[in-house]
């Protein structure tokens, strides 16, 4: 015969079978599931406490993000210990708390101690867990998947069939080619081929040590749902579900930025970016423009991008060994072999370029953003802009140039209170600003 622990764990499996989900952080049903010692616990409720003067039960359990069941065990140790006092009834069989004097020494010790005051942290080993079942090397995208995620872009044929195996193989890539021809909105749009949502803790602790890895700057919450058909367990609060990350940086990397950034003042770390991009993808803006020496940032990563691993070093001065699973694009307009030796352009498997657009797409361009932008499309315009602005002088073409010249012709007709319009003598007035400080050309003098 089954014991009652056997068949909730069999109970939970079966849940998980039956979810769509890889991972679903299920909710603790004691202290002893969440992995955290007891005084951890603890000061975060004491603190809270203090910041609060006043607080219910279920209340403190909201904000460390545990089930109210699973702290009543808590409130009753720090009652005992004469650190918080019941001072009045609150409804659900819940009492409201106040800290006492030998309490409000407790919460500035702990306050002292570490500043951070949140949602209760999870173990690494359960972080790690995480990632490796969400991790977008499990997922092989397909064609109608990548052009699903490249609908608002322009990406030809010939340009699918090269970056489809990149981003199957979840190996990096480069994306080179003149600046302005979108290797930065594609990168960013190649997160949309994966599975679009995970699951990431707030915080993280090893070895006593908190870890900040939720960012609002690179992570945006998504509705929590009920957990597969089954619907009938509630997820673990300390995490947020997340659309996969876009985590991109440029001119501004640092190699500070891929460590643990410690705050001695509040003694919690900050995740580097690479930790924050796991599941997602990680661009390495205008590769090769960083304050940093291209080769020193990429023999940072060489062993990571191998063997899909991190080794951090906390305060402490233990070594941790973190996930390094996602998709590494560097977006560059120069050469990647000017930029990197032969050795690291081998790990980096996928070489493409992003060449300008031919006519037929140049004119397609003009087409999708003159509908987003709000005018009536005219290929006459366009062609006459072509005769005008771009043959004579041998400009190239660049894809962000139909973007760039619409809105400028909006903003021009906006100002003069006239109708959106496609007119040549708009795009000549336009030009003359644009070209002329974008790439130190000047043209003759207009008599618009």
């Amino acid at each position: 015969m089954l014991t009652t622990e056997t068949q909730e764990v069999q109970s939970t499996w079966l849940e998980a079978f039956l979810s769509d989900e890889q991972f679903w952080p299920i909710e603790p049903k004691t202290l002893g599931e969440t992995g955290l010692a007891p005084t951890l616990v603890e000061s975060l409720i004491v603190k809270h406490l203090a910041v609060a003067g006043n607080a219910s039960g279920r209340r403190l359990a909201e904000q460390v993000c545990l089930p109210f069941r699973v702290l009543e065990d808590v409130f009753a140790i720090l009652r005992n210990q004469q650190l918080i006092v019941h001072t009045g009834a609150a409804p659900f069989n819940d009492f409201y708390y106040n800290l006492t004097e030998r309490g409000l020494q407790r919460a500035r010790a702990s306050q002292d101690a570490c500043a951070y005051i949140g949602p209760a942290p999870v173990q690494l080993t359960d972080y790690i867990i995480s990632v490796e079942a969400q991790c977008i090397s499990l997922e092989s995208p397909t064609d109608q998947r990548l052009a699903d995620a490249c609908a608002d872009i322009s990406v030809n044929d010939r340009l699918f069939d090269l970056i489809g195996p990149a981003v199957n193989s979840a190996a990096g890539m480069f994306l080179y080619g003149a600046a302005g021809n979108g290797k930065s909105t594609l990168a960013r749009a190649i997160t949309l081929c994966f599975g679009q949502e995970i699951w990431i803790p707030t915080t993280i602790v090893e070895d006593g040590q908190l870890i900040k890895l939720f960012d609002s700057t690179y992570h945006v919450p998504v509705q929590n749902d009920q957990m597969g058909v089954l619907k009938t367990k509630e997820s673990d609060r300390r995490w947020v579900k997340i659309r996969r990350p876009t985590v991109t940086v440029g001119g501004e990397l640092t190699m500070e930025n891929l460590d643990l950034r410690h705050d001695p003042v509040a003694n919690v770390s900050e995740s580097p970016l690479q930790m924050k991009s796991n599941g997602g993808c990680l661009v390495v803006d205008d590769f090769g423009r960083q304050r940093i020496n291209p080769t020193e940032l990429l023999n940072r990563w060489i062993i990571p991008l191998e063997d899909r691993h991190d080794f951090l070093t906390l305060t402490t001065g233990k070594k941790i060994r973190v996930p390094f699973e996602q998709l590494i694009i560097f977006s560059t307009n120069l050469e990647p072999r000017d930029l990197v030796d032969e050795a690291f352009l081998r790990r980096i498997p996928y070489k493409i370029e992003l060449a300008d657009p031919t006519e037929k797409e140049f004119l397609s361009l003009f087409e999708r953003y003159a509908v987003k932008l709000g005018f009536e499309y005219r290929s006459r315009a366009v062609e006459e802009l072509l005769e005008r602005h771009y043959r004579p002088q041998g400009r190239a073409l660049r894809r962000c140039h139909p973007r760039d010249l619409l809105k400028q012709v909006r903003n021009y007709c906006l100002y003069k209170r006239i109708p959106l319009e496609m007119r040549s003598e708009y795009f000549d007035r336009v030009c003359e600003s644009y070209f002329a400080l974008l790439f130190g050309e000047s043209l003759r003098p207009l008599t618009v």
